[in-house]
């Protein structure tokens, strides 16, 4: 229980503004922090994992209005990614402990739980963008984008310019 209220609290420090305008964009990103070895991905990468195709998503500021659209997605499951890398732990037990900072090229924060990204529904995915309006990520301005379409408020957790996932677990 203490864990969940850490976590949310990270949440709501971490979430109380929406990612700016102009982000440096990324060609790779790192999985780093509490795992046995740290992992780079790149924009090439991506294409060796299994891409998932979205008509379009609604991105919502923390009001609830509609802010834009992204239309054509093709993307990859970050579940997808993050299974090639070794959480750093004792046991299996304590994956509930753990959490990922996604950190993008502006310093923007988004956490994700390990239960949010390995222990939910099919339909309930945060994914890597790897193409847009028929454009591939290498030649978007928002490039690498992370984007969790069943929140509700979409913008708060929409990373663009993606540099780093870091694992860490709640103390």
């Amino acid at each position: 229980m203490r864990s969940i209220i850490v976590l949310s609290f990270v949440l709501c420090a971490i979430s109380v503004s929406a990612q700016k305008e102009n982000i440096p964009t990324t060609e790779k990103f790192t999985i780093e922090g509490k795992v046995k070895k740290a992992m780079t991905v790149s924009l090439a990468d991506l294409s060796s994992y299994k891409s998932y195709t979205i008509d379009s998503i609604v991105i919502k500021n923390h009001l609830g209005e509609r802010k834009s659209t992204l239309k054509k997605v093709t993307a990859v499951l970050l579940k997808d990614i993050l299974d090639k890398i070794e959480i750093d732990t004792e046991t299996p037990k304590v994956l509930s402990e753990y959490y990922f900072v996604c950190i993008a090229s502006d310093n923007y924060k988004v956490v994700f739980s390990w239960n949010e990204i390995f222990n939910n529904a099919g339909d309930q995915s945060i994914y890597i963008i790897t193409e847009q309006d028929g454009k591939p990520s290498s030649i978007l301005d928002n490039r690498i984008a992370l984007v969790s379409p069943q929140d509700q408020m979409t913008g708060r957790r929409y990373v663009k310019g993606l540099q780093k996932i870091v694992v860490e677990r709640v103390k």
